[in-house]
């Protein structure tokens, strides 16, 4: 292949790549994700992917840039469908991203326990950790009522993050699941 070949596979290839990685984790662990295991999964050379991702820590971060995508996407899409109003949209933004985060473990794991190199909204960062934090914004915006805004994100991520942790650990109460989403529907209302 030449070089001007090899630079328009490129970015095709490092989407299976990254497509591949994330499935393996999904089904059988981040352990299981391995340049070998790979390079079986896609055909793709194993010089070319080791090039591409020199170590497990470059492929998870990449897998975690796609899942930050993934999670802006699906919270963009509950605030458009959000009924009541801008207030309806937060309810509907805690409901995606609960509903992300249990679907999808590994890539959430990926996403926030993982790689620490990704910032929550703070520029520099790659564009979807920045744009799944606005979506954040966006929802709690209109629940201010002369909180700032940004902080009002920060402490709204922090609930969701750590709700997701402790009821995946098995440290919260299962059977009230449902009415601690409730709480978190209304928990950032005006005081």
């Amino acid at each position: 292949m030449s070089p001007a070949e090899e630079a328009d596979a490129a970015p095709a290839e490092r989407e299976r790549l990254v497509l591949a990685a994330r499935q393996l984790a999904e089904a059988e662990g981040w352990a299981a994700v391995t340049h070998r295991r790979l390079a079986e999964r896609t055909g793709i050379d194993i010089e070319a992917l080791y090039r591409r991702f020199p170590d497990p820590a470059a492929l998870m971060s990449a897998v975690a840039v796609l899942g930050f995508a993934d999670l802006a996407a699906a919270l963009a899409a509950a605030r458009d469908a959000a009924t009541g109003g801008e207030r309806g949209q937060w309810p509907a933004v805690v409901t995606a991203y609960l509903d992300f985060a249990y679907a999808s473990p590994e890539v959430y794991d990926a996403m926030l326990a993982h790689t620490s190199d990704l910032t929550l909204g703070r520029d520099p960062g790659p564009g979807a950790p920045r744009a799944a934090s606005a979506e954040l914004r966006a929802a709690l915006t209109p629940l201010a009522a002369g909180r700032d805004p940004d902080t009002l994100a920060e402490v709204g991520w922090a609930l969701l993050h750590g709700t997701v942790m402790l009821t995946r650990g098995g440290r919260l109460r299962p059977d009230v699941q449902e009415q601690r989403e409730e709480m978190m529907f209304g928990i950032f209302a005006a005081p």
